[in-house]
């Protein structure tokens, strides 16, 4: 490893999120010190550890489209893990702005503190809504074309051409992650939390929108984070640009099945809609994870396996309240 991966802080944006509070402990876990940058928009602090296992661990409550919130923050920090997102692309379609201020403004941002300060080397959560309606079944990271159907996908696309830029023209190292439907505990949005909040408020009916055949791959947060850190440790070229997903993919009228089932099985499914569940749903989608594989990592588990996990995890946490 060089230098850059053994000294200095690590800083996480969306530190506090399901995704980032995962890497978050990870990086702990190696004995990093940690700095969290987050506005707790959808972030909980309770996401984060306590007592000792904190030990390293400072969180910044800040705006990243304010920079004067957060850059003491990152002063001498060897990485910074840019996670913090607009987390709901429904909302995103709804209101343009928010992808544009917390999509590529942030990113921005980010990547300008990156700079400024001299941090050795960026990540960047992206997404597999950069593909958009792909012809090529699984995808794989040279697909091309690149059209976005929705407003989360075209900012992820934007700011990973700004990662690029970034990269050749000041000399950052920089990895990118497309992800593929990341769930696990502390979801607040995605299509197992809008189930379980439906089937809450109305026991006897759960609708779905689109027509149920929608299928897509779904991958824990803990593998996810997994591969993030593989490639961190293993790529090291200048710009990294890596799928992360499952081999395998799962319907929504799965998905609507399993759940239904786990709440006794006496909800009526209704399915509402066409091909799509809203404005910007990419119906179809499974990414080829080859380059990530290649570097020895794979998923614990597949699409079906992970979701099953989910939904128990939910399950009882509603059953406790925790």
């Amino acid at each position: 490893m060089t230098d850059a991966r053994q000294h200095g802080p690590a800083v996480v944006t969306g530190g506090a999120g399901a995704i980032g509070s995962v890497l978050v402990r990870a990086l702990l876990a190696r004995g990093r010190e940690v700095r969290v940058i987050d506005n707790l928009s959808s972030g909980r602090r309770a996401h984060l550890p306590a007592g000792g296992e904190a030990a390293k661990l400072a969180v910044v409550e800040a705006d990243l489209r304010d920079p004067a919130t957060f850059q003491e923050a990152c002063a001498g920090a060897a990485e910074l893990w840019h996670l913090a997102a607009n987390t709901d692309i429904q909302r995103g379609s709804a209101d343009p702005r928010i992808d544009f201020e917390n999509g590529m403004r942030a990113t921005f941002q980010a990547l300008e503190t990156a700079r400024a300060q001299h941090i050795p080397r960026f990540f960047f959560a992206s997404s597999s809504a950069v593909y958009g309606l792909a012809t090529v079944l699984p995808t794989p990271e040279e697909y091309g074309p690149l059209v976005p159907e929705s407003l989360y996908g075209a900012a992820k696309l934007a700011a990973e051409g700004m990662c690029a830029a970034y990269a050749h023209s000041y000399g950052l190292q920089v990895y990118v992650y497309r992800f593929a439907n990341i769930i696990g505990p502390g979801m607040t949005h995605g299509v197992l939390y809008d189930f379980f909040e439906k089937l809450r408020r109305d026991p006897t009916r759960l609708e779905v929108l689109g027509d149920g055949r929608q299928s897509k791959s779904y991958l824990r947060t803990e593998d996810c984070v997994s591969g993030m850190l593989a490639a961190a440790d293993t790529a090291n070229g200048r710009y990294n640009l890596f799928n992360l997903g499952t081999r395998d993919r799962t319907s929504v009228k799965e998905i609507a099945e399993k759940v239904v089932a786990a709440h006794g099985g006496g909800a009526r499914i209704e399915y509402r809609g066409g091909d799509r569940g809203w404005t910007g749903d990419v119906p179809q989608a499974l990414l080829s994870i080859d380059r990530i594989e290649a570097l020895g990592w794979r998923p614990s588990s597949s699409s079906g396996g992970a979701i099953d996990r989910t939904v128990r995890e939910m399950v009882e946490a509603r059953r406790t309240g925790a």
